[in-house]
Formats: C-alpha cells, sequence, structure tokens
C-alpha cells in the first residue's frame, strides 16, 4: 500500500508582528513571495538589502488545508524534504514534530492526528537569526563564525551558512520550503532512502542496493531490484524502527558513464520495490578512484574514472540565487551547461552552500560534470562539543550520503571548507587551540564515521584544504601533498606571475575578482551610482577592500581607463588573465597537478565577485578564456625560470596520440607587423607535456609579443593562444579601426592593424563561438551565435566593442 498527496501548493505564511500575509508555493522563499507581491522591494537594488532585516527576524506561521476521504487503515507520515530551517509543525491543532535542520528530510508520523474531511498543517518558522543568537550565547564555549557575515551566528544552525552574508554574498536570511511536502500513506514498512554502491570487475558492475525502511509495527517484505534485464530480491524482516537490507545485481558487460569530454554519458533504468513502494532511477555505471599514494613529490592526488585518470578542470559552485525561489531547474541548468561549453568536467559543492536537490545532481549526471560534494560546513567553528547538535550532524551526513549515491557524477565527500584554517583566525581558538582542535575532530571524526558506516564505495577527504588524513597543518602552502587553496595573488595583492611560483598536486580553490557587465550593473544602480567608488558599488562588493584592488590591479597591467565602461572591462580581463596564468601553469605541470577548480563558478546576486558566470547567467571575459585555457588539447608558453627562455608546450587531456601543426608568429603593436617564427609538428600525448620549441626573449623587440595557433592532421584550426613577455601596459597598439559587419547569427570583425583582446560583448545572453582575441589585418575574424540564452535581467544592452587602447 502506498499513496502520495502532494501538499506543495497554496501555502499561506503570515507574521503577526507586521501585519504581513503572502501565499507560496513549495518550493519556494517567504522573501520572493513578499517581492512578488509588492510587499518589499528589490533587496538586490542599490542599498535595500538591510530594509528586509525585518523578514528574517519575525515569526512566521505557514498554514495549510486539505481534504481527506478516507484515514481507515495504513500508516500516515508528513514528509517536508527540506524546511530552512527551525519550525514547529502541527496538524489540527497537535503537535507533530519539530524541524530543526534544511539538511534534513523530516518525517513526522501523524496517523493519529489527522480525521476525515478538512485538515490543516500549521509550521511555526522561528527566527533563523534570532534563534541562532540565542544558540550562541548559551553555549558553554564562545563559537566564532566566518568574518564574512552580517547576520552572525549561524554555525549554530544546519542551514545554508552564506546565507547570512559571505565576501561575495548578500545577507538575507531566508526561510521557507525547498523541497516537495508530502503526505504518505503506507503498511507498517515505509520505504525511507535507497543507497547504492558500485563495484566495478572483470567487465561487470555489482549493484549493492540498500533499502532504507522505518517499520511501525513487526513486518516483512520483499525487496526487489531490476536492471538490464535482471532482477534480484532479498527479504526484509523489521523490527519497529530503522531497517535495512541489501540487495546485490550484477551488469555485464557494462556501457559505462564518463566524465564531459571523455566518453559518453550512458544511463540504465533502475527500478526498486518494497512493500508496494517503488522508485524508478536513471543511473550511471562508473567507477571513482582518488590516488593519494607516496611519489618522489609527497603524494599524488589524482582522480581516476574507470580506471584513467583524468585532469578535472572545473569551478567551485555556490547556490544558484540568494532568493531560493529563483533557483529553478532551468536557470541552474542554463549554468551548467555554461560550464560544459567552456570545458569543465567538476564543479565543487561548497561547503558554505547547501547539498542541492536531486534535480541539480541528474543535470550533472546528463551533461558529464563531477561533483567534489563538500558537506556543508565552512570558515566558522561549530559546536560539536553540543550533544544534540552532534547527533544533528550525524543524522544529515547519513540522509546525505544515501540520497546522492546514486548518481554517477559524485566524484568525493569532503568534510568541510577551511575549518582546519578557521583554528587560526579567531583570538579564542589562538589562545586554546588544543580545546578547539578537540571539538574540531569531533565534528570531522562523525562525518568520517558516516562516510565509513554507509559503505558507498567513494572517497573522502577530511577538509579542504587538507594534507591529508590526520593532517591539521596549512594545506593552503603546500604544494607537495593534498589539495590547495591558493590566495596569495588575490588577498595578498602578488602580481598574477606569483601563481608560477607553486606547483600544486590539485588546486581546489584560487581566485581573482571583477566587476560584472555594465548590463549587471545597471540592473543595480542608478546613474550616479556608476563610479568605481560610489557607496552603492561599496555595497555591491563584500570583500574589504575589493574594489581598491581590483583598480589598483588594473593600474599594475594596463593603462588607467578613460572611463566607467572601460574600467568594468579591463576588470574582467584582468580577472581572466590571472586565471589564463594559473592555469595554463599548472596544467603544463601535469601529472604533478592534476586538478584546477578556481573560485567560483557562479553568483548569488548581482555583485563583485570572483565568478565567471555573472548574475544572470552572462558570461564574463573569463569564461571565454576559460573555454581556451582547459581545452582538450591546448599550446601553452610558460617562462623557464632557469634559463629565461619562453617555452611552447603541448598540454593534452585526449586519450589518443594527436599529430598536431603549431604555427609560431610574432606580432609587433607599434608598427603592426607580423613574422612567422616557424611551423611545428607535434605529437601529443595524455601522459606527458610535450615540449614544441623555446625562443629567447632578447630575440624580440620591446614591442612584440608571440602569437600561436594549432591545427590538426586534416588542417582544422584548434585553437590560438597568446604570449606577453611584458605586461600590457608596456604595448603602444595605436589606435585600430574596426569594422563590424552583423548578419543575424554572424559578426565578421576585421582591422586595420593588430588590436589585442578584442572582445565583442559579455555579459549578454548570447554566448559566441570566441571572445577575448587577437584581431590581426587581413584576417578577419567570424564569429557566430553559440547559445542564445535568456536571463531574467531583462533588457539587453546593444553588443560594445572593446579591446586594449595603448
Amino acid at each position: 500500500m502506498t499513496d502520495i498527496i502532494d501538499l506543495n501548493d497554496d501555502w499561506v505564511f503570515s507574521s503577526d508582528a507586521h501585519n504581513s500575509s503572502v501565499t507560496l508555493s513549495a518550493p519556494g522563499d517567504v522573501h520572493s513571495a513578499l517581492l512578488a507581491a509588492g510587499a518589499i522591494e528589490d533587496p538586490y537594488y542599490r542599498d535595500n538589502e538591510p530594509r528586509t532585516d525585518w523578514v528574517h527576524e519575525a515569526e512566521w506561521v505557514a498554514v495549510k488545508r486539505f481534504q481527506l476521504a478516507d484515514i481507515e487503515g495504513g500508516r500516515f507520515t508528513l514528509r517536508f524534504e527540506s524546511v530552512d530551517c527551525l519550525a514547529e509543525v502541527s496538524v489540527n491543532g497537535k503537535p507533530a514534530g519539530r524541524c530543526e535542520s534544511q539538511f534534513l528530510r523530516h518525517d513526522f508520523d501523524v496517523t493519529e492526528l489527522l480525521r476525515a474531511g478538512e485538515n490543516e498543517i500549521a509550521v511555526r518558522f522561528l527566527s533563523n537569526s534570532r534563534e541562532a543568537e540565542k544558540r550562541a550565547k548559551a553555549s558553554e564555549f564562545p563559537m566564532p563564525y566566518t568574518k564574512n557575515s552580517r547576520i552572525g551566528h549561524l554555525n549554530f544552525l544546519r542551514r545554508a551558512q552564506c546565507h547570512g552574508g559571505w565576501d561575495w554574498g548578500i545577507a538575507l536570511s531566508p526561510l521557507g520550503f525547498y523541497g516537495d511536502i508530502t503526505l504518505v500513506r503506507t503498511g507498517d514498512l515505509r520505504l525511507d532512502d535507497i543507497a547504492i554502491r558500485q563495484r566495478h570487475a572483470g567487465g561487470a558492475v555489482e549493484l549493492d542496493v540498500t533499502f532504507h525502511a522505518f517499520a511501525f509495527a513487526p513486518a516483512e517484505a520483499e525487496a526487489a531490484v531490476e536492471i538490464d534485464g535482471k532482477r534480484a530480491t532479498g527479504m526484509l524482516r523489521a523490527w519497529p524502527g530503522e531497517n535495512r537490507v541489501t540487495v546485490t545485481v550484477r551488469v555485464d558487460n557494462p556501457r559505462l558513464w564518463w566524465p564531459a569530454g571523455h566518453g559518453e554519458q550512458a544511463f540504465y533504468d533502475l527500478a526498486v520495490s518494497l512493500a508496494g513502494q517503488r522508485r524508478d532511477f536513471r543511473i550511471g555505471l562508473r567507477s571513482v578512484a582518488l590516488l593519494t599514494n607516496a611519489d618522489e613529490i609527497g603524494h599524488r592526488f589524482a582522480f581516476q574514472i574507470n580506471g584513467r585518470e583524468i585532469f578535472m578542470k572545473g569551478a567551485n559552485w555556490i547556490p544558484g540565487d540568494a532568493l531560493p525561489a529563483r533557483a529553478t531547474p532551468d536557470q541552474v541548468r542554463d549554468l551548467l551547461v555554461s560550464a560544459v561549453e567552456a570545458n569543465m568536467n567538476m564543479i565543487r559543492v561548497w561547503g558554505g552552500g547547501q547539498y542541492e536537490a536531486d534535480w541539480f545532481y541528474e543535470l550533472c549526471d546528463e551533461l558529464g560534470i563531477m561533483v567534489w560534494q563538500d558537506f556543508m560546513f565552512a570558515c566558522s567553528h561549530y559546536p560539536a562539543h553540543e550533544r544534540g547538535f552532534l547527533d544533528l550532524v550525524r543524522v544529515e551526513a547519513r540522509q546525505q550520503l544515501r540520497r546522492l549515491s546514486r548518481f554517477a557524477s559524485i566524484a568525493l565527500w569532503c568534510g568541510d571548507n577551511e575549518l582546519v584554517g578557521a583554528l587560526s583566525w579567531y583570538d579564542v581558538s589562538l589562545e586554546n587551540r588544543d580545546r578547539y582542535l578537540a571539538i574540531y575532530d569531533r565534528l570531522n571524526h562523525a562525518l568520517e564515521e558516516a562516510v565509513e558506516d554507509e559503505d558507498i564505495g567513494l572517497p573522502f577527504r577530511p577538509s579542504s584544504p587538507s594534507v591529508g588524513r590526520l593532517d591539521f597543518g596549512d594545506g593552503w602552502h603546500v604544494d607537495t601533498s593534498g589539495d590547495m587553496h591558493f590566495w596569495d595573488v588575490w588577498h595578498s595583492a602578488k602580481d598574477f606571475e606569483h601563481y608560477r611560483t607553486v606547483r600544486p598536486r590539485f588546486c581546489s580553490e584560487f581566485g581573482f575578482q571583477s566587476f560584472p557587465s555594465m548590463r549587471v550593473i545597471e540592473s543595480f544602480t542608478a546613474p550616479d551610482d556608476r563610479n568605481v567608488s560610489s557607496a552603492v558599488m561599496d555595497v555591491h562588493q563584500r570583500n574589504v577592500g575589493g574594489n581598491s584592488r581590483i583598480v589598483e590591479t588594473i593600474a599594475r597591467y594596463f593603462r588607467f581607463p578613460d572611463s566607467f565602461e572601460d574600467m568594468v572591462y579591463l576588470s574582467q580581463l584582468s580577472q581572466g588573465l590571472a586565471m589564463k596564468t594559473a592555469i595554463e601553469f599548472w596544467r603544463a605541470n601535469k601529472p604533478r597537478t592534476m586538478g584546477t577548480l578556481f573560485w567560483q563558478l557562479n553568483d548569488t546576486w548581482p555583485v563583485a565577485s570572483w565568478s565567471s558566470l555573472e548574475y544572470g547567467g552572462g558570461w564574463k571575459t573569463t569564461q571565454y578564456l576559460a573555454r581556451r585555457f582547459f581545452a582538450p588539447l591546448m599550446v601553452t608558453a610558460e617562462p623557464d625560470p632557469d634559463t629565461g627562455a619562453i617555452v611552447l608546450f603541448a598540454v593534452s587531456d585526449i586519450e589518443d596520440e594527436k599529430p598536431i601543426t603549431v604555427r609560431l608568429r610574432t606580432v609587433n603593436a607599434a608598427d603592426g607587423t607580423v613574422f612567422e617564427l616557424g611551423t611545428y609538428d607535434v605529437v601529443t600525448s595524455v601522459d606527458a607535456v610535450v615540449e614544441i620549441a623555446r625562443i629567447r626573449p632578447e630575440s624580440l623587440g620591446d614591442s612584440t609579443f608571440l602569437l600561436f595557433d594549432w591545427r590538426d592532421g586534416d588542417g582544422n584550426h584548434l585553437g590560438e593562444n597568446e604570449y606577453l613577455p611584458q605586461r600590457p601596459k608596456a604595448y603602444r597598439f595605436g589606435e585600430p579601426k574596426i569594422t563590424v559587419h552583423a548578419e543575424e547569427d554572424w559578426i565578421t570583425l576585421s582591422t586595420d592593424r593588430p588590436a589585442l583582446y578584442v572582445t565583442y560583448d559579455h555579459g549578454g545572453d548570447d554566448i559566441y563561438s570566441d571572445n577575448c582575441f587577437t584581431l590581426l589585418p587581413g584576417e578577419d575574424k567570424v564569429l557566430t551565435v553559440a547559445r542564445r540564452r535568456t536571463s531574467h535581467l531583462g533588457r539587453e544592452r546593444a553588443p560594445e566593442l572593446r579591446y586594449l587602447k595603448g
């Protein structure tokens, strides 16, 4: 027996203290509903943000009425997939349970509370921000929270930490329902979770499918699994409470699921059933290993998928929007498609955000994006000395491990983001590191224990960055083992070239900021605000001193711009060149380095940040450059620190050897001459970086830079790149006359003299086949519209051609 009643729609939220009422459907949040009803101003516009503080400071009651014709027989469970976050639930005026975590599915047995006819569910939301403050005051020990938060003490709550603000994020502290709400009618057995472990050996895959069921009374039922024409069964003999049974099924000669760029994303239909409750999944079969064996350098950090070592290329993921209702499947799909279009094959779901909904990971499976999954802890101390908090974490970890076990895209579980570093960030933990290390160890061990107990067959890392298990040292600056977070270039204002001083085994965080495009800036500013040092531009910059650092870096690398619009363009160019410098160098150090995930892919609101996709999903210059520096076959030029030579390397992630022809030219910015230095035939290898040529810098004039492109054996253009021996501001290009001919999906650009970093629009809805390139006389550049997107930002600006002025 199973019956599911949808309760998502027509919830009425009210706050008596503010005489406010609004209707919303799940998934949804109160801020979005109030905004749609005209009850609050847009919190993203100008400096409106604190004007909505009353929303998170108030208590809200959500009420839903529904009809039940028959309540005889069976058990009724009221199921909330995700509630943010502290809420008391009653049914027909009687207590049903309490929600304590955004990251838990809450199941309340309401059999005895229901009645035939009309029923009423009331959910009383406590103020997340006020309750967090109360818990902090009641704590035996002070628990410092990240300095980036405007709304404090969210480390005492199990919810997205960035909802209190971050150094890129607005602080709204939303509340609401983020997943389905259902009334589930079953017999004495209720199927709660399905966990799947894959075991690959001998050309076959064995799936261990574990059924997690709750028994209201002693019961017995057959558990069945069907896949690829095979059916396997097991018997569950259950006693009241939680129960489990594992059924194993074998798939011979499987079609394997591969990350994007390395093979197809093959899927199988999997059906599971227990006591009349059936679930249908689409799963990919793949093996995942994290290689951390010792070598002559230290310890490796390399992902092996289906027995093949794969260089991971991608970025960090934060929630899709600060207003949760806006992070729809369509909006998120657009962002993830953009990641794949830029040759990314991995994202890191960062620990200050949230475990995403099932549909998010289904999209990652479909698109071939591997997921480094953090547990949701970041940059703070957490009250793991409190039994109730730690018990909540244990349940959270097990639920999430089981839920996400079916997704082929999940590659790694990581305990937290930068909690080891946090031991040295706050006065109380500096004064008594032993105490706070012991508290951290309780938390970290609870997560490791959950991973071991659930045994889903995926790698686990204790923290990021981390040198290794039970190592509480400085992972930021160790490039011989583990993963690194390398922030010296941004936070310490080092030159871009400083990236070449480290060679990480895997760099899971690094980044550089830029302003969003003029289109986004216009969406949150009035005309008088459009100045880099205006109060509103400061509000939309959450990293202390961030705008000043952007401007200072522009002055370091470029001639100072004449207009605010040029400032915006150069900020994006700075960001892109920083990422290009780091990633091309680290890819050229393959296989010592086997992954780079820059900070960050997306934004939650319109803001100056480290993202490559600005709010609304438009491509910044960095995203276009990422498509080049993450290309499967890339040629890069790197300075040799020992000899001073400029060395051309071919870097390939393609499994087969591939012959290419590289053409190397010099471009003189002063007089516009282009000189061909040579043509080189090279066979690339996935196992080694191939040196192509060495150029003495003294053989180049002061106004000269290198330009090179490469083609395959059939003459097909594969890519192009440039290398500037000096900083861009050292070159004097003169004023090119660039002609643009646009016709529907085709744009042709031509010039009378060399132009560098030519960008035909950025941040708009249209995505072009190329952008931020070198344009030469006599060599027209033809762009096509690769994809037309639609964002919610409204009016598009006309494309504005930009190039390096000198």
